[in-house]
């Protein structure tokens, strides 16, 4: 299957759908085919899920920096999907891996989870729910 997100104002992600590889060999028959299904002239760009911050999950090869989601924007300079910036002013934004990162890199414990503390620039434990 193949992921395609609709571009709105900004290159802002506004809508995503998934279309049968059986449909198109290239990524413009990909969108005339989405197109043409809608009856729009639309703005869509193919992006993979397996790919994260430069590098594919699977081992494959990366396409365009991340999987885009809802709100991410398409920078037509880096052919990259950037999420949107966090509400947290120290995270730096990677030109690599076109991801943003906090200052303080995330446990690796397996044990908790964790939230920024912008105040601290550290990660918190998250309490287990009480009920």
């Amino acid at each position: 299957m193949a992921h395609f997100v609709k571009l709105g104002t900004g290159n802002i992600v506004t809508e995503g759908i998934v279309v049968s590889n059986d449909a198109f060999k290239t990524e413009q028959e990909g969108v005339d085919f989405i197109n043409n299904l809608y009856g729009t002239n639309d703005v869509w760009k193919q992006t993979s899920y397996n790919t994260k911050g430069g590098k594919h999950l699977e081992g494959g090869t990366p396409f365009r920096k991340n999987y885009a989601g809802i709100g991410y924007k398409y920078d037509e300079e880096r052919d990259a999907f950037i999420p949107p910036r966090p509400d947290f002013p120290s995270w730096k934004f990677n030109e690599d891996t076109c991801l943003w990162e906090a200052p303080v890199a995330y446990p690796t414990d397996d044990k908790n989870f964790y939230q920024w503390n912008e105040a601290k620039k550290s990660w918190d434990v998250v309490p287990p729910d009480s009920e």
